[in-house]
């Protein structure tokens, strides 16, 4: 897999484990304390799972794919720091999620109000697939492909 690209303003490249503690820190949920969410972080960088945008400040946003939506790739996390949105970070990040899928297909999902997410996603070229009621009451979740080159 390789997950790492350069540009003139930041850099992709695969998580440390010991990335843990920092990505928390830009991830909102996390900082504010969520258990859940911290515990997550923590497994993604254990397993690998994570590949992260940097500059020289540090890190600006993390991206998770995981093999468990019925074995095809799936964004389970997308997420950059609040200072660095609108610098196409989030857009790098999915394209390097697509670059590295081990898959022909790349699933993700964002709540029908999530509307900055869907932009990205169209931005970034994935196709909305279906959506699915009952995960959040009340806000339903909008399902997206992109097709990669694997398989």
């Amino acid at each position: 897999m390789n997950w790492s690209g350069e540009s003139a303003a930041f850099t992709v490249r695969p998580a440390s484990g010991a990335e843990a503690d920092a990505l928390m820190e830009i991830d909102a949920v996390a900082a504010g304390g969520d258990a859940g969410r911290r515990a997550s972080i923590r497994r993604w960088c254990r397993q690998g799972l994570v590949v992260v945008a940097e500059d020289a400040s540090g890190l600006l946003g993390y991206c998770v794919v995981e093999y468990t939506f019925f074995e095809y790739g799936f964004v389970t996390m997308v997420m950059v720091a609040p200072s660095a949105r609108g610098r196409g970070v989030g857009l790098r990040l999915l394209d390097a999620a697509a670059d590295s899928c081990t898959t022909s297909k790349l699933f993700t999902s964002a709540n029908v109000s999530n509307q900055p997410m869907q932009r990205l996603l169209r931005r970034a070229g994935w196709d909305s697939v279906g959506l699915v009621h009952g995960l959040d009451e009340g806000d339903p979740e909008l399902f997206y492909l992109r097709r990669t080159q694997a398989g």
